[in-house]
């Protein structure tokens, strides 16, 4: 017994005899194959990390304020800047998860270490200009 031999009244013929009219009236596949996947193209903010699909990725901190590239496929996200991977974390299909990578938290603090030791000197009590009030 083969399947599709049996004559449907609807049709007005067999489903295995329409099978070669089918085949000629598809296209041909295209010569490249199409692009799947997602991509996004933004500024990190200043937490460092990107969102998509509900869920947060780190990037490391080093691309923040910068324009960074956001793809995604099944599988993996990836961010880069200026063509530099600044991230690359396995997809994560469960919503509100925080993915962090512990080399982008090292750097974060190393950062924000030389950020608030460098750049504010606490100057001298007596070299501090007071306002004359009379």
């Amino acid at each position: 017994m083969q399947a599709n031999n049996r004559q449907h009244r609807r049709l007005g013929c067999r489903p295995a005899d329409r099978v070669d009219t089918d085949r000629v009236a598809m296209l041909p596949l295209p010569p490249v194959a199409p692009l799947v996947g997602w991509r996004q193209s933004l500024q990190l903010p200043r937490d460092h990390y990107v969102r998509l699909a509900g869920n947060d990725y780190s990037v490391h901190p080093s691309a923040v304020g910068r324009r960074v590239e956001v793809a995604a496929d099944l599988a993996a996200v990836t961010v880069t800047c200026a063509g530099r991977l600044v991230a690359d974390h396995p997809r994560s299909w469960t919503s509100h998860q925080t993915i962090t990578d512990p080399g982008h938290v090292m750097a974060a603090k190393q950062l924000r270490r030389q950020l608030i030791g460098g750049t504010s000197p606490q100057p001298p009590a007596d070299q501090v200009e007071q306002r004359r009030l009379g």
